[in-house]
């Protein structure tokens, strides 16, 4: 009898690192001379997966957007996870910002993925939609691999992670 390989792919971002790279990105801003006398600030909230981001104009938020992302990118948290939402320009030219944190495969990316591995042509290759996650089976692990491969090639809008692999 043989028996099906498999392997599941997510994604999200580790909120510790979020955190991490949060409180180094604060503490820069707090010691830049170009910040001096500002009033900008970095928020995580964890309940929203959300960083709420405001600044004293559209230019100082900018600046403190482009802080974060080197933090964040030096902690290893991918840029692609965050669903970065307008800058909304408030009384007196206060600027605020919202970034979303993926947490998960949203159905519409979900179905793209499963209808690219089935146009790919992988024979045996079953994608399964669980919640946010997915699933491949095959009964050959050289297969499963080359989904793997082919599914890193690919842009999807959010980093992929696989594991779980049997």
């Amino acid at each position: 009898m043989a028996t099906n390989s498999s392997f599941d792919v997510t994604t999200g971002v580790d909120l510790q690192e979020v955190d991490n790279a949060v409180n180094q990105a604060t503490k820069e801003i707090q010691q830049r001379y170009d910040f001096k006398g500002t009033k900008c600030t970095i928020d995580l909230d964890k309940k929203e997966n959300a960083i709420k981001l405001d600044a004293d104009d559209e230019y100082r938020l900018k600046a403190v957007l482009q802080v974060l992302r080197e933090k964040l990118s030096k902690r290893g948290v991918s840029l692609k996870n965050l669903d970065e939402g307008e800058a909304e320009i408030g009384t007196l030219g206060r600027a605020r910002q919202r970034l979303g944190l993926k947490q998960g495969i949203d159905q519409e990316t979900a179905k793209k993925i499963v209808k690219a591995v089935k146009d790919q042509g992988f024979k045996k290759v079953q994608v399964q939609i669980q919640g946010e996650e997915l699933r491949a089976t095959c009964p050959s692990k050289d297969t499963l691999q080359d989904v793997m491969v082919f599914l890193r090639s690919q842009d999807f809008g959010v980093e992929l992670k696989f594991g779980n692999y049997r």
